[in-house]
């Protein structure tokens, strides 16, 4: 039920995500888009919001980190979904159209390295090499240029698109700059097409958030990865304890304040989103959940109506609830 938007074909997916909303009028609903990879925790709270809410609609879409923000600071919607921090000036972008961000971290992921399940000679890559494959201008076209002893077989890349909070989180972890990376690889806004890409060539790599690796952890083989204290790999357990690194990050949804004060169903949407008994349906989209305390200080943030970014000075490893407590 909670699975990735590629699950479902473009209209079986319209119809689901727009269930609602010409029975009770699109002003009365809540509108959700952005980020792809934190998608299906929204798209999981929708469902289960209106069951309880009939009358109430929520619309929610995939079309990139940035494009989400980027309608945000255009008035058309009032929850972005972002798999990176919002930048200074997305923020000054929508200031200067009178609508401010509520900042909240919903669900803990890591960036996951997948390999196709034939490839045996591989399963840990450190920091350093990792940087030496994706960087910008790399040479690197086989294997065996990586680490000795590996196959002399080409290496084929696939990665999200450049309007993804992925790819921008990946490059500033990995090649240490937002943006960074060769340009020879063959990117999508679609994970599953990124799934196919690897699982169809014994050599591939490519990278998506850990949920959707996931899903399809029978079709695929994740990498450990050494940032210089041994391999370790993803799993729900490295990610919470932040020993995955550097490729573990906090995932967000940000509220317009505009929408707040406009619609009353976009307030109940997001106590309904923060709500204790309901982070069972972001676990059960494969992202891990925070510690109670960690909710309850988002929660305070929300009820205070906190703007801006806590998380500008953030880096991998650092604590989600000291971020959070530091700017309430």
């Amino acid at each position: 039920m909670f699975g990735h938007p590629s699950r479902w074909s473009f209209w079986a997916l319209l119809a689901l995500v727009t269930v609602g909303i010409s029975a009770c009028g699109g002003e009365l609903g809540v509108r959700v888009d952005g980020s792809s990879t934190v998608y299906p925790v929204s798209l999981a709270m929708a469902e289960e919001f209106t069951i309880e809410h009939p009358g109430l609609p929520v619309s929610v879409a995939y079309s990139g980190t940035g494009g989400g923000l980027s309608k945000m600071c255009a008035g058309a919607l009032d929850v972005a979904d972002a798999s990176r921090v919002v930048k200074a000036s997305e923020l000054a972008t929508c200031a200067a159209a009178g609508i401010s961000l509520i900042e909240l971290p919903v669900a803990a992921d890591a960036l996951t390295i997948v390999v196709n399940r034939a490839n045996d000679f591989v399963t840990c890559l450190t920091l350093t090499e990792l940087a030496a494959i994706w960087a910008p201008g790399s040479g690197i076209t086989k294997w065996s240029q990586v680490r000795a002893g590996f196959p002399d077989a080409d290496i084929t890349l696939y990665g999200p698109g450049t309007d993804s909070g992925t790819f921008d989180y990946f490059t500033e972890a990995v090649n240490g700059q937002t943006g960074a990376i060769r340009t020879d690889f063959f990117p999508s806004e679609d994970d599953n097409v990124l799934v196919q890409g690897v699982e169809s060539d014994p050599y591939a790599m490519g990278f998506f958030g850990y949920a959707y690796y996931a899903e399809n952890s029978q079709r695929l083989t994740a990498l450990a990865v050494d940032s210089g204290h041994g391999c370790v790999a993803p799993t729900p357990e490295t990610i919470e304890a932040n020993s995955y690194t550097p490729l573990s990050r906090p995932l967000f949804i940000y509220v317009s304040t505009m929408s707040l004060e406009a619609k009353q169903a976009v307030t109940a949407f997001i106590d309904f989103y923060l709500a204790p008994a309901n982070r069972e349906y972001i676990a059960g989209t494969g992202f891990v959940t925070y510690p109670p305390a960690v909710y309850e200080a988002v929660a305070a943030r929300f009820k205070a109506r906190v703007t801006g970014t806590a998380f500008a000075d953030f880096h991998p490893g650092d604590s989600v609830l000291a971020a959070v407590q530091a700017h309430e």
